[in-house]
């Protein structure tokens, strides 16, 4: 009788998660990609055309700058973020005067809205009046005063740039809490016997993290799958859409251009890109744990 009642609850408990992650996510995923196969424009009927808008996007010279764009930022952050984010997780975790105040700093820029974030930098990385540049021309190196937005060349990096300031915190604060969770005695055992710092970094926390590894990667990939205020703000993809990314010019494509169904097309991609990625990623590190379990 009491296995009985447990079920029932389970069941009541499952059953109404169930129907709003159906409602609120594969519904709104499955209309999408349904649009995605119509030349709906936002006004009148959707006429359906299958996989016309999807062929496009191969002759789509714009699509094709904002997929790389977003190649290049991914591949940026990935480095970048994962290493800056573990660094400072590992200086967050030692005890220090003033260690609270520290955390707010660090972690204070991921409460900013995107879209101050980019006007904040706005006034940094401006190739005309930004301070960064300024100061280059000030000092006599102009050479590295170089066009950190509205060009084609480094506008990415400067998505990345900032990106990563933004969400620095954020990474670093899910680090943290799982090298609070590693026994402080492995450490102690390993000083020991002779392990340096950066021994037990590579022998004890790294390999005691693999599953907040996996959290962050996964987090960093969909993060900036993500991303457009901070595009809007800074470049607006120009000039003339060449600092484009997938999301920005998705954006441009169904309420500029009112081509609704090409839009969803580029959402549909976005979409499987961050899955596929995300899952790939996964899939890679649990074959290698199998395989280093296996060896050992």
């Amino acid at each position: 009788m009491k296995q009985l009642s447990s079920k029932w609850t389970k069941a009541i408990l499952i059953v109404p998660t169930f129907l709003i992650y159906t409602a609120f996510l594969i519904v709104p995923i499955f209309i999408a990609i349904y649009y995605s196969m119509t030349n709906y424009s936002g006004i009148g009927k959707a006429v359906f055309v299958g996989l016309k808008n999807y062929k496009l996007m191969l002759s789509d010279k714009l699509f094709l700058v904002a997929l790389k764009d977003t190649g290049i930022l991914l591949a940026i952050c990935i480095l970048l973020l994962f290493v800056l984010s573990f660094i400072v997780a590992l200086l967050l975790n030692k005890d220090f005067r003033g260690g609270a105040i520290v955390k707010a700093i660090v972690f204070a820029p991921y409460v900013i809205a995107p879209i101050l974030v980019g006007i904040i930098w706005t006034y940094l990385l401006n190739p005309n009046y930004g301070l960064f540049d300024s100061f280059f021309r000030l000092i006599g190196l102009d050479k590295l005063a170089i066009e950190w937005i509205g060009g084609a060349k480094w506008s990415p990096v400067a998505y990345a740039i900032v990106f990563t300031w933004q969400v620095l915190g954020f990474h670093a604060t899910i680090f943290l809490a799982g090298i609070k969770t590693i026994p402080a005695d492995l450490y102690e055992a390993a000083q020991i016997d002779g392990a340096g710092k950066l021994r037990r970094v590579f022998s004890i926390t790294i390999p005691l993290l693999k599953e907040t590894i996996i959290i962050n990667s996964v987090l960093i990939i969909t993060g900036v799958f993500k991303i457009y205020e901070l595009v809007y703000q800074l470049t607006n993809g120009g000039p003339a859409h060449q600092s484009e990314v997938l999301v920005s010019y998705m954006f441009y494509t169904v309420f500029t251009s009112r081509r609704y169904g090409y839009g969803m097309a580029i959402a549909t991609i976005v979409l499987l890109l961050s899955v596929v990625g995300s899952f790939m990623y996964i899939r890679l590190s649990s074959q290698k744990q199998r395989k280093e379990r296996t060896e050992n």
